[in-house]
Formats: C-alpha cells, structure tokens, sequence
C-alpha cells in the first residue's frame, strides 16, 4: 500500500513541477516587463503610467486600475462574458444567458487569434497587467476569474455604461427561454417605470473664435452611475499620450484627451437596432423560419449558464434559437422576435483604442470609418481650432418604408439592412460659423444652433430622442458669447445653475393656482409656496428652499399623471405642463410642502440639507444612512434642466436625497500650444475607504471647484506622491 502512494504521488510530480515552471515563467515574464512601466501617482491619487511600448502602457494602468478597484474590473468581465450568476447566484442567469446569446468564448478566441499584432500585444498587456496583478496580491481573492486571458478583452470592447446588448428585454427572455410566468409585450421599451432618472452626457466644443485666448475648448461631461470610470494617463515612447476617465478593466481613455485633440461621447437617440417578427414553422423537432419564399432552419444551440447555489455551482442548460437576423429573444403576437445589432467587438476595440492616438480631426474621422462606436455621439475639439459633433457611427441602411422603431416583418427580405450609413449620410458639424456645438443626448437638430444639421435631410430613424432641458439650457448659455476661457466654460456651462424645465413646468402651476376660488382651502394652503416659487429666479444653491419645493412638487405632479403620459406617449414632465388638470397640479404642490414638513420639520427646508452626496463604503451598491455624514450638493437631477446633474432620491430609511449618478466625471480642456485642463470625479479614485483618495475629490466635486490636471511629466514629478513600478 505504502509503494502504491508512493508511486502515485511520485506520477503526479512531473504535471506539478510543469504547472510551477509555467508560472514561474510568466511571473518573470510580468516582472521583466514590469521594468518598463513606471507608475506616478499625484497629490490625488491619480495614475499617470508611462512605459516604452503601447503594451508597456496598457500593462501599467491595467495593473493601476485593479489596485484601486479590483472588484469593479472584475466585475465588469463577468458582466461582460455572461458569468455574473457565477458571483452573484440565480437572480443572474438570464442577464448571463443574455450575453451568452451574443459573447461566444470560442469566438472570441479566435478573433484574438486573427487581430493585427500590435492589438494582439495590447491584449497580452491588459491580461498580463492584471495576472501579474494577482500574483503580487495574494490577499486579494477574486470572485470567478482566477487567471485572465487575452481575448477576454474583446468582450467588453466599447466603454458605454449600457452597450447595445442590454436593450434586450430580460423579462422577455426569460419568459421565452425559462419562466412561464413572465408577461410579454410587443414592444422592447414597455414595462419601464414611470419615470426613470435622465443619464447620458454633456458634451461641448467651443471654437477659438468665440474664446478670448483664441483656443477651441471642450467639455467632458459623462453621467452615469457614480465611480463607473477611473481617471488616468497612458503615455508610451510609441506616440500615446491620453488622459481621462476609462471604465473599469479597459485599457483604453474612453472620453479624454491627448496632446492635440479631445473626444467626448454622449449616448445616442439613433435607432440602429432592429428586431424581426420571424413566421416559425415546426416539421416534426425542427423548427423553420419563412424568408421570402424560402422557408429556412432555424440554428439552435446550447448554452450552459453556471450559477453559485450557495457555497457550490451548479448549472442551467437553455436551448437557444436563431435566425440570420440574430438570436431570438422573446415571443410577441405567436411570432418569435429575434433581434439584429452591431457585432464588430475586434473593429470596436481597434476604435476604441486608436482614436486616443488621433492627434488631428482627419486623424480621428479616420477611426470613425470603423463605423462600431454604435451607442454614442461624439464632440470633439483640436488644437488646429476644429471643431466637429459626430452622430451615432453606426447606423444601418434601411427601407424608410417600415417604422423601425418596432418590430418588422422577418419574411420580407425589403427589411434587409443594406449596409451602413457613411458619416457624411449621417447629422453631422465641422467648425460651424456660430463658433460652438454640443449635445445632451438630445436631438442633433439644435446642436449649433441655426447651424444645426436640418432634420428633413436624414431618414427617420438616425434619431429617435427629442429635445431635453438640458439640450434648452445649453443654448442658452453658449449662444451669443464670444469671451469663453476654460474657467468660465466651466463656471457658466458645465455648472450654470439655471433649471430651465421650471419655465415650462411652473406658469401651468401658476395659472392653477390664480383661478382658484379665494375661499378654497388648497389656496390659502400653499399661498406662501407659490409666492416664493413666482419670485424665484428658477436656480439651484444649496441654501435655495425654492428648489426643495420646486423639486418635491415636480416628483409629486409627475407620479400622479404618470399612467396618462404614457398612453400619450409624453413625458410626465411635459403632459403636467401641457394637459395636467389645474386642481391636481395645486394638489401635488400641497402635498409637496406636507412631505417636506413631515420629512424635515418644515418645508422651508434649503436644498442642500436634503440633496446630498454619501459614500460610506465601497461596495457596488452604496447603502446611504442619515445619521452618516454626507456633503450638500446644489445642483439637481437632470430632469430639471440642470447640466451638472445628480439624480438623487430618498431610500429606506433615509429622508435626505442621495445622489448615484450624475455628474461622474467632469473635464474642461484649452488646446493651445500646451494642453491646459481641469477635472474632478465623484468622490476620489480609490474604492478602498481605508484610502486617502476615496473621497478627498467629493468636496470639489459638489461644489464644482475642479482642479488642475497634470499632464506633463515636469508637473506630474512636481506634485507626486509615490513613484513605483508595478509590484513593487
């Protein structure tokens, strides 16, 4: 017996001394190329990575980002590759299967295989970054990825907060693939809530001519959930040099600037996805699918989605379905519903990656003719003085016969995309004669003002969205100056305190309110709050109690017409405005001020002791409690017209407001002979509260006072707080 143990311990030897030789390989291997990146961190915490190679530099910030945030890089892949259930359990199998319709590993794999090589070496540089990571971490223990792989970084290829996948209905696949008990609806977009917090973007270029130092500006405004991005520098004697915000686990500046030029994406209104209402036909345990006078075989396939079940894993099998238009993914009037987007990821990361090496605008338009930047428009401004706004890169040719904005015909080969638009089809500006452009996720139709893009020369379906309040408030600040300087850009654009939506929203209020009888008891109720809402100047501060009442009572008239904006395809905003019922709108305004008292003991309460911002861990789901401390902040969700926005609501067991996205990350940039820029993110750049950078950036970020951003290496060294290499 004792021999046999012997034996079979003495047989196991050679496979582990391999596997110790293997890894001891590629820790040298890391360690080596760790001698080439050197890591500046400044006085916020910020990483500044320098290396010899484009890899070198990819290997570095990968390997920043995962000190300061290793579960948010983590779990953006696992979101990414459909293997989220594996963390999390059961409540995330259909979000898995999801990405598992689209996100094949085995293609992956091979596209990785297939790419150029020098991206091929920038996805080595992302994995080996954040393997040699792990290694010289071992107190940090991942949730599911032990060891990751190069190709892995195709998946997550476009750094949008919510790609294109995730307008695949979740309830509605699971009521296809799994529970019987889910409702079904023919269209995608039903059975959102009544009112869902405004995200986006701000983006703005201003040309030299309407500057006082004769430089184009640009503002960088994303919003999105709070500490999505990290902030950094990517240099390499290579040519790259991009600073901004990239969302955790990608190894690109996904809205930033290089020395010359700067790019900012705001997500589209473009309609460019498309589902097919497919005619099945089953013949015994096939099913087809008619096209034209064809009748076709429907592809099936399996997918396994691993799911943690308590302290073990276990597995659900689906059987899943396609046709040439894409997967299915619901069922609607007895016809399944697949649906067709964008799949490019190679293309896409090549985009991704190169155009934050564009240092001219012809530089950049030519990564635009990749046509795989599907969700966002894009601004940008140069040192050459150009300006330019860039609609949705990807939008399929299609018949303006059929209303894509619902499911059309899959039978009928005329629904048929016929390639992509060019960007010369599509709405778009080059240094218009008013001197400024932007967009705020509304409609191009107003983006330079007189000098927009008109929208009788596109087909119908490049924008789907309309105006917004912010898109009204930019106007109005950008209009008729011609004296900008990036502090005052910064000060009378990106943090200007007007809510233009109350224009709209309160003289229907204060129409109400003047026709009802003197005696009536609503009246005399709410006199003092309409007496301080008709002087208001309609801007937020922290001390402003109009804003308080202003904001409670447009929540308030907004739930209660809710239902009949919706079957009158409005907004709730603006069917208050337009059809609301005179009694009802004095109504919410009562219980508006009965909340506030109720709530905070008067409802002369100023904004800034209810609107607050709070992080007191950092977990991915933030709990917020009263009794913690948290910091005013003045300005409102975008809802109201504010372009800092901060959508904020009350929780369980808080009556103060807390803000989850928003203003995210905020740069201005001067393109002179030197790049000049200021910038703040939410809170700070770390996610470890023990850190002093997890919230030494919330004061500014409240109160909008940006600092300066170091982008030459001379200011770096001047305000460095440590200088390292990674592992070291």
């Amino acid at each position: 017996m004792k021999r046999a143990i012997l034996l079979l311990v003495c047989a196991a030897l050679p496979a582990c001394s391999t596997g110790t030789a293997a890894a001891d390989r590629d820790a040298a291997a890391w360690e080596k190329q760790a001698q080439n990146v050197t890591i500046i961190r400044d006085t916020w915490g910020i990483a500044h990575v320098y290396g010899k190679t484009d890899a070198d530099a990819v290997f570095g910030v990968i390997y920043a980002q995962a000190e300061d945030d290793f579960n948010r890089v983590e779990t953006n892949f696992l979101n990414s590759m459909g293997r989220l259930a594996e963390a999390e359990g059961e409540k995330e199998i259909y979000r898995d299967l999801r990405m598992k319709l689209f996100i094949d590993p085995a293609d992956m794999k091979a596209q990785y295989v297939g790419a150029p090589a020098w991206l091929k070496a920038l996805m080595n540089g992302w994995a080996d970054g954040l393997n040699y990571y792990l290694r010289t971490h071992p107190e940090v223990a991942p949730r599911v990825i032990k060891r990751f792989e190069p190709w892995m970084a195709i998946t997550f290829s476009e750094g949008s907060i919510g790609g294109d996948i995730e307008r695949v209905n979740l309830t509605q696949l699971e009521k296809f693939y799994g529970s019987a008990s889910a409702p079904t609806a023919l269209r995608r977009d039903e059975g959102v809530p009544a009112y869902v917090e405004p995200t986006g973007s701000n983006g703005i270029a201003v040309a030299p001519s309407n500057t006082t130092g004769k430089h184009a500006l640009l503002m960088i405004n994303p919003h999105t959930s709070f500490f999505f991005r990290s902030e950094a520098q990517m240099v390499s004697d290579e040519g790259l040099n991009a600073y901004g915000a990239l969302t955790w686990g990608q190894f690109f500046i996904y809205q930033g600037f290089n020395d010359r030029a700067g790019w900012m994406h705001t997500s589209s209104g473009v309609d460019n996805i498309d589902e097919y209402l497919e005619t099945i036909v089953r013949k015994g345990d096939r099913y087809f699918y008619k096209y034209g006078s064809e009748e076709r075989p429907v592809a099936s396939s399996t997918i396994v989605v691993p799911y943690k079940s308590g302290g073990a894993t276990a597995s659900k099998t689906f059987t899943v379905y396609r046709t040439h238009h894409g997967p299915i993914v619901r069922e609607a009037d007895g016809k399944w519903v697949s649906v067709r987007l964008m799949q490019e990821p190679l293309k896409a990361l090549t985009q991704s990656y190169s155009r934050t090496k564009a240092r001219s605008y012809k530089a950049f338009r030519d990564t635009m003719e990749l046509h795989t930047d599907s969700s966002n428009n894009t601004i940008f401004a140069d040192a050459d003085g150009t300006i330019a706004y860039f609609h949705s890169n990807f939008i399929p040719r299609r018949d303006p016969k059929f209303d894509w904005t619902k499911p059309v015909d899959g039978s009928d080969p005329a629904t048929e995309w016929r390639g992509v638009l060019s960007i010369d089809e599509t709405p778009g500006l080059r240094n218009p004669p008013n001197g400024w452009l932007y967009n705020t996720n509304n409609w191009p139709w107003t983006a330079a003002g007189p000098n927009s893009p008109k929208k009788a020369d596109f087909p119908v379906y490049v924008e789907r969205n309309g105006e917004n309040p912010r898109g009204v408030h930019a106007v109005k600040v950008l209009e008729n100056r011609n004296d900008f300087t990036l502090e005052s850009l910064i000060s009378t654009a990106a943090f200007d305190s007007y809510l233009t939506e109350f224009d709209v929203m309160l003289p229907p209020l204060f129409k109400a309110y003047d026709a009802l009888p003197a005696a009536n008891p609503l009246k005399r109720k709410v006199a003092e709050p309409i007496a301080m809402l008709k002087s208001w100047d309609r801007r937020w501060s922290v001390s402003s109690v109009p804003t308080s009442v202003a904001v409670y009572w447009g929540e308030d008239i907004g739930r209660r017409v809710a239902d009949d904006a919706r079957k009158a395809g409005m907004s709730a905003d603006d069917y208050a405005a337009a059809k609301g019922a005179p009694e009802q709108l004095v109504q919410a305004l009562a219980a508006a001020v009965d909340r506030l008292e109720s709530d905070f003991g008067s409802w002369k309460t100023p904004w800034g002791e209810i609107n607050r911002y709070q992080r007191i861990n950092g977990a991915l789901v933030q709990p917020f409690d009263d009794g913690k401390p948290s910091i005013p902040v003045g300005f409102t969700s975008a809802r109201w017209g504010s372009l800092a926005s901060f959508g904020a609501r009350t929780y369980n067991g808080t009556k103060k407001m807390y803000g989850t996205t928003g203003n995210s990350f905020v740069a201005a940039v001067e393109f002179g002979d030197r790049v000049r820029a200021k910038a703040v993110t939410a809170g700070g750049e770390s996610g470890d509260p023990a850190s002093p950078h997890f919230g030494d950036q919330a004061q500014r970020y409240s109160t909008g006072d940006l600092r300066d951003v170091y982008f030459y290496r001379q200011d770096v060294e001047k305000h460095a707080e440590r200088q390292y290499h990674p592992g070291r």
